[in-house]
């Protein structure tokens, strides 16, 4: 499909800087395209959105501090570079992109933290072990394993998405707030944002209600803010990502399914693991290992009943997912209408409630 189709205008203040506070206290647009509605709700209606014996399905993985502020040491001439770690490669080495990357080479030594701590665990040194295309480079860090984790929580920042950091600097509260309450499998390095909205107070709503919880995991990647620039989807090459979902997950959702209960995922990562698991079916299996899963417009889902997610960026792989399950016309209809009535898009901004355009298998 053409590329432009998934494009549209969005203003500058409707780009949340911040989250709503609490993280429950966000709105959400519930689209229901064979009901031909769309209504204003709250985060805090969805347990009454669903039916008792539906499932939630919440993505499991934790956001490390994968932005990182260096110094390339070159003949003694030190420049400034800026790090978003992509994706590890091994123990020690990580891709990332750099900016800018014009400034380094193979063999160029990189520094971390040097000026800012006292203490060894708030340094980090790097070589660039490789220059890649479309700014990315390979670092082969001087430590590795766990003592390599550590250092990059020590040294590193949260890594907010260019729509956010182009406008102001990751703070403190970032540590928090860019993480879900689910967070627990080291990983990501960028956070599984429908997720962000949930609190106590609403799971135990959730759990009052008679709603089921289950976990998977996909540790997103950097790749996932990335516009399609390719004129035509099928010139778009995913990024791959790291997922998994273990045996007993998969028997409950399929149990769901069965009994004629709807499975629900939180956020487009959740429901990219969950395609990735499923048979030609829709039976779920364990499964772990990396997706590349790209799903644009005629994708037969093959378990989603219904999709929780935030407002997404225009020409970007995540607005073509919700068009294949929704409908292109009916997501621009929802999108302007969110745009019109002023909802908060993007990572720190609210959410939608979106229903399947057709029966899935």
């Amino acid at each position: 499909m053409r590329t432009d189709l998934f494009d549209f205008e969005l203003p500058e203040e409707r780009i949340a800087l911040y989250p709503a506070e609490p993280r429950d206290a966000a709105r959400m647009l519930v689209v229901d395209p064979r009901a031909g509605s769309m209504r204003d709700c709250g985060v805090r209606d969805l347990p009454n959105l669903l039916q008792p014996g539906d499932a939630l399905v919440f993505n499991d993985t934790r956001v490390i501090p994968a932005a990182l502020d260096g110094v390339r040491v070159r003949a003694g001439v030190p420049a400034k570079v800026a790090f978003n770690l992509i994706k590890r490669v091994d123990g020690s080495r990580w891709r990332a992109f750099a900016r800018p990357a014009k400034r380094l080479e193979p063999g160029d030594r990189v520094q971390f933290g040097h000026s800012t701590s006292s203490c060894l665990l708030g340094v980090l040194d790097a070589t660039v072990s490789a220059k890649l295309d479309g700014g990315e480079v390979e670092l082969a860090f001087d430590l590795t394993g766990d003592a390599l984790d550590r250092a990059i929580g020590a040294v590193g920042e949260m890594p907010l998405p260019p729509y956010i950091a182009l406008k102001r600097p990751p703070g403190e509260a970032d540590r928090d707030s860019y993480q879900t309450m689910f967070a627990l499998k080291d990983g990501a390095v960028a956070a599984p944002t429908a997720g962000l909205h949930f609190t106590e107070r609403l799971i135990a709503a959730i759990d009052a209600r008679g709603i089921e919880r289950h976990m998977v995991t996909l540790h997103v990647g950097a790749g996932t803010f990335l516009p399609v620039k390719a004129e035509d989807t099928s010139g778009h090459q995913m990024h791959a990502e790291w997922g998994s979902i273990d045996g007993a997950t998969a028997a409950a959702l399929n149990a769901v399914r069965a009994r004629g209960n709807r499975v629900v995922a939180v956020g487009t990562t959740s429901l990219r693991t969950l395609e990735s698991a499923a048979g030609e079916d829709g039976t779920l299996v364990a499964w772990s290992g990396e997706t590349s899963i790209f799903i644009t417009p005629g994708y037969r889902f093959r378990v989603i009943g219904a999709l929780m997610t935030n407002f997404h960026l225009p020409r970007s792989t995540l607005f073509m997912l919700v068009s294949a399950l929704a409908g292109l016309e009916t997501m621009q209809g929802a999108y302007a209408h969110a745009i019109a009535h002023e909802y908060r898009f993007y990572s720190y901004g609210d959410a939608s409630l979106l229903f399947p355009a057709a029966e899935t298998e």
